[in-house]
């Protein structure tokens, strides 16, 4: 099933990409791949992203609700429940944007894999055609796409900096329900501590994953995966931006 709904069509939509448009090389056919994946997910990214929204909004409430039951759990559980159900409020559209992303990306990792140096007809569907990519597999002319590069990975960890530093700031720190010398509230500075790690840490993460960790298990795609990490992250930052300014607005007055 994995393989024939959900391996199969990315490997053909990357490859009749390539064969659509003959004058991309690899690296620029998944550009267009990338962007293509993310405005068919963009729907779920886009409600994801609206409920950050009202969650930020009704957040007074919700902690009032856990200051109030602050020693019942289960009290406090059904409150903030029926708050999210009374405000509109879907606090698993992220979970579920999550669930349909993870496989996506682990077949994207197989499909690079298989797609260099050399495309597999086994794999390509009868009316894809097989473009010859022998010429193609240096991205822009300039990166060889079939080793790591460290100018792609430094490129990807700064985009996913950019990107959390922008999602993070436009969001107040989380609370916690019961902790147990604030009444449900976490320390501040706490939170604070912990955000600015997060804001570095990710970014280093997403570099050492396209430079050394994914390079060890699949060498021939660390690149292509960094190419598609940096247009997935930039992509969302810009997803983000056009969403909280034309629709977060209108979110509020309704």
């Amino acid at each position: 099933m994995y393989h024939t709904f959900i391996f199969l069509p990315l490997y053909n939509g990357l490859v009749g990409i390539m064969d659509i448009f003959p004058w991309t090389d690899v690296g620029v056919a998944v550009i267009i791949f990338t962007i293509i994946v993310k405005l068919i997910l963009f729907p779920l990214s886009k409600s994801s992203i609206l409920t950050q929204v009202r969650m930020k909004e009704i957040e007074p409430e919700a902690n009032k609700i856990k200051t109030e039951y602050a020693n019942d759990r289960q009290t406090q559980t059904l409150k903030i429940m029926a708050l999210y159900k009374a405000k509109g409020v879907k606090p698993f559209s992220g979970i579920l944007l999550l669930i349909i992303q993870l496989p996506i990306l682990l077949a994207l990792i197989s499909v690079f894999y298989k797609v260099i140096p050399s495309i597999n007809p086994d794999f390509l569907y009868n009316f894809i055609s097989m473009p010859d990519i022998t010429n193609k597999i240096q991205f822009l002319g300039l990166i060889d796409l079939t080793e790591k590069s460290l100018i792609l990975a430094l490129i990807t960890g700064v985009a996913q900096f950019f990107q959390l530093h922008y999602s993070l700031a436009s969001q107040k720190p989380a609370i916690i329900a019961g902790t147990s010398n604030t009444k449900g509230l976490m320390n501040p500075d706490m939170m604070a501590s912990m955000t600015k790690q997060m804001k570095f840490f990710l970014p280093i993460l997403a570099f050492a994953s396209v430079y050394w960790i994914i390079p060890a298990q699949f060498p021939q795609a660390a690149s292509i995966i960094a190419i598609y990490w940096t247009v997935s992250t930039l992509f969302t930052l810009g997803q983000e931006l056009y969403i909280r300014k034309r629709f977060v607005a209108r979110l509020i007055v309704n």
